[in-house]
């Protein structure tokens, strides 16, 4: 079936991002995994190549322009070569939303044009220890100071994704008590500079996937926030937080559907090319089978994430549908990855290759921005149960 999700301008940028990756990533991507996290001047790169300037309006140095389908080219071609470009992805994906819709014009003046040159990266702060996905239960405080000029920020949050290399984060936290009748009621963003005197960073933390993504806990011993960092108004944080969700969930179905595709692209590749019994691993009839299933089941994915793309763009994804998308897509890419895997033999358990990392990696997407429980919650909700 032929898409008709991306026009001759996603694929020009296609192209350029595919000779970007096998020239700047895959010779020294394996440096990275050792490491942990990518190198800082990446982020430099990336910017320089307009990665972080997509959707950014062309008053502040970006393209000015109002689509996720160059993020969608960017999940696919990553996923694609079996590498991650570090934080940077909770950069534009989660940051960016919030910068445009809170953002006074001010603030935009000061926060986007680095955030375009990647001269500063920015993180966001939500989860905390024992809260999980229960963001209204947050113990993070931020006081208003006796004389109205800056909060003080008091707390801990970990799991932060970019959160060792971030120089900006958006930090959740309670301005409020919460109320009777909403214990949502309350939190506030704040968009705080991590240079900033009881700032922080804790344990990088240690992973099973996504190994180049930087991910540390984060502490606040009375940290001092201008009140002219406030993003948007005062304990409406947790309302905020709905509201761009559905595009975080987008892009976790969308980049899990791609990690999919990539599997069985190298599995295709490996039982070509491996050998047992004096032929190819794909001339079994076992073979040919779980591959057809894997590739009608990413045929399915792909369908689904290309509709949610369009109905992102379009303004008009809904909580539940973006969920049901994060549900089924990242459901596939699990039962894909593991049956690809499976085909590897016990090469498939070796990080040397890419279908192992990719296990690894795609691990995660049934946890964040929402469990996969969650999202049935969601769903349910929505039909009325």
């Amino acid at each position: 079936m032929r898409r008709t999700v991306f026009n001759e301008d996603h694929e020009a940028f296609r192209e350029t991002l595919r000779a970007f990756i096998e020239a700047e990533v895959v010779p020294v991507y394996d440096e990275w995994f050792a490491a942990g996290q990518a190198p800082r001047e990446f982020y430099y790169k990336l910017g320089e190549l307009g990665i972080f300037g997509i959707n950014v309006p062309e008053e502040f140095g970006g393209a000015g322009l109002d689509s996720h389908k160059f993020e969608a080219v960017l999940y696919e071609e990553t996923a694609r070569a079996g590498v991650q470009f570090g934080g940077s992805g909770v950069h534009v994906l989660l940051a960016l939303p919030y910068l445009k819709m809170l953002a006074t014009d001010e603030q935009k003046k000061r926060f986007l044009p680095k955030f375009v040159s990647g001269e500063e990266m920015w993180a966001i702060a939500m989860t905390e220890p024992g809260t999980g996905s229960d963001l209204a239960g947050m113990k993070t405080t931020a006081k208003l100071s006796e004389d109205g000029t800056h909060y003080v920020l008091n707390g801990s949050k970990t799991f932060i994704t970019g959160g060792v290399h971030a120089d900006k984060v958006i930090v959740c936290a309670r301005t409020s008590a919460p109320t009777a009748e909403d214990r949502r009621f309350g939190i506030s963003l704040f968009a705080v500079d991590t240079k900033s005197e009881g700032y922080s960073i804790g344990r990088k933390l240690d992973k099973l996937g996504l190994r180049t993504s930087d991910t540390a806990e984060l502490a606040f011993v009375d940290v001092k926030v201008p009140v002219e960092d406030l993003l948007g108004e005062e304990n409406k944080g947790f309302f905020y937080l709905g509201h761009n969700l559905a595009s975080e969930r987008w892009g976790i179905a969308f980049g899990a559907y791609a990690q999919a595709k990539a599997a069985v692209r190298f599995a295709t590749e490996y039982v070509r090319e491996r050998t047992v019994f004096g032929k190819p691993v794909a001339h079994f009839q076992n073979t040919k089978f779980e591959l057809a299933a894997c590739q009608a089941e990413v045929d399915a994915a792909e369908a689904v994430a290309d509709r949610a793309t369009e109905a992102l763009d379009a303004g008009e994804l809904t909580p539940a549908e973006a969920a049901s998308a994060k549900l089924f897509c990242t459901e596939v890419a699990h039962r894909v990855i593991d049956r690809c895997l499976q085909l590897h033999g016990g090469y498939g358990y070796m990080n040397e290759y890419l279908i192992a990392r990719l296990y690894a990696d795609n691990r995660v997407n049934r946890i964040y921005g929402g469990t996969s429980e969650i999202m049935k919650s969601i769903i349910a909700k929505d039909m009325g149960l």
